[in-house]
């Protein structure tokens, strides 16, 4: 299936590993050019070389704290010209409300949550003022299958739910469209990490994390690609009449699994 996407220019933000590399990948598939953005400028370089050489698009790469609003004003600025936005940054620690601290509570939420909205708010007036666009944003399954030991991100991934929703329902007047992709576990460095850690507390060995993943839907997590593959999907206009709405990826867990 042609995407249209062809030509089109896509800002990635978490792009150096996991889904944001996923996504990257898929999108440079369909001849999209990448402006990719993180803080690890050696993973960033990496992976855009490699796409580039690949696929023959441009790609550029942007070392940027979404912390800070002063890297959000000079990335808005150099990436001025794009058709698509996929938020995907973020870093919310595991923990129980007596072991999240408010320090703790506001920094995970200035680059998950507060840093979703600010780049958000600034693209799309430049989407608005150029006719038009697509943001994704990749939240978190734990926004609606809530955990009380991962209550930062539950709370967190759910505020971002309402802006989603709330963003897109209106967004058509705009001739842009606001998406949001809800995955489950999702076996990245950072899924194989908390696994590790979880089977040594109960295995007293971190190499026995795979029988974690055994009561998963398929004995297995999400793959990294297969959320971005839907990410390249909802940004095309093969999916041009969708917007403010969620898609869960995570097997049927939310939907009863086990």
């Amino acid at each position: 299936m042609d995407l249209h996407l062809r030509g089109k220019r896509v800002l990635i933000t978490g792009a150096s590993k996991g889904i944001g590399a996923a996504a990257a990948e898929a999108f440079a598939e369909e001849g999209c050019h990448l402006r990719l953005a993180a803080r690890s400028g050696d993973q960033l370089k990496a992976l855009a070389d490699r796409l580039r050489s690949q696929h023959q698009i441009d790609a550029t790469i942007h070392v940027t704290d979404l912390r800070k609003p002063e890297d959000i004003q000079h990335l808005v600025q150099d990436t001025s010209d794009i058709d698509i936005l996929v938020n995907n940054a973020g870093d919310i620690p595991g923990g129980s409300i007596d072991k999240i601290d408010e320090v703790t509570w506001r920094h995970a939420w200035e680059l998950k949550v507060f840093g979703y909205i600010n780049l958000t708010r600034a693209i799309y007036a430049q989407m608005k003022a150029r006719g038009g666009g697509v943001i994704v944003n990749d939240i978190g399954a734990a926004g609606e299958k809530f955990d009380a030991n991962y209550i930062c991100g539950s709370a967190g991934n759910a505020a971002l739910m309402a802006f989603t929703r709330a963003l897109g329902g209106k967004s058509l007047a705009d001739n842009i469209r606001v998406v949001g992709i809800n995955p489950g576990p999702v076996g990245t460095d950072r899924h194989v990490t908390l696994m590790k850690t979880r089977a040594k507390h109960q295995f007293g060995d971190e190499s026995r994390y795979k029988e974690l993943q055994k009561g998963m839907p398929l004995g297995r997590p999400a793959h990294a690609r297969e959320i971005g593959d839907l990410m390249a999907f909802l940004a095309s206009d093969r999916s041009g009449y969708t917007s403010g709405v969620i898609f869960t990826v995570d097997g049927g867990l939310a939907a009863g699994w086990g």
